[in-house]
């Protein structure tokens, strides 16, 4: 049943991947946002951070498992590999200014600090996420085709 440690790195990419893109959205969506709930000042842009999950068990070790010299206990679905996302954080660079005295939320000076956003960096992570996204759709259909394969054998 090793194709079903396929099926669950392959979600943990679509999982990553689509809060990926809900963060994004979230982005643009307050592009323009000068004061957020708590009133510390305007939105700031956040970022997925990703981490490798490595697998415990290297092939060496499936292999023997294979060949019944070591337990086949120890190749759990946990210890499958695949990408988690670890934290949501925050884009530490500066806000824009804008001078316009007569906004509500301009200093003293008239400046308006604006969002950390930039509309084309965040197309661009929009557009990278929506390929690794589709490379993880072309790999599940791959693995069904496969997996389509290997039972027409047995006909």
């Amino acid at each position: 049943m090793a194709f079903l440690s396929t099926v669950n790195i392959i979600g943990s990419g679509f999982t990553a991947q689509q809060l990926r893109l809900d963060v994004i959205s979230e982005n643009v969506t307050n592009i323009n946002t000068t004061r957020v709930a708590d009133g510390e000042g305007p939105y700031r842009r956040k970022v997925t951070v990703f981490q490798a999950e490595q697998g415990r068990t290297s092939f060496r070790d499936a292999m023997a498992a294979a060949m019944g010299k070591a337990p086949v206990s120890n190749l759990r679905a946990s210890n499958t590999g695949g990408v988690r996302v670890v934290e949501i954080g925050e884009d530490p660079s500066d806000f824009k200014l804008k001078y316009d005295p007569t906004d509500p939320d301009a200093n003293e000076e008239g400046y308006v600090e604006l969002p950390n956003v930039d509309l084309v960096k965040e197309i661009t992570d929009a557009m990278a996420a929506s390929q690794a996204y589709s490379a993880n759709v072309t790999a599940f259909n791959v693995l069904k085709s496969v997996i389509s394969s290997g039972l027409e054998i047995g006909r």
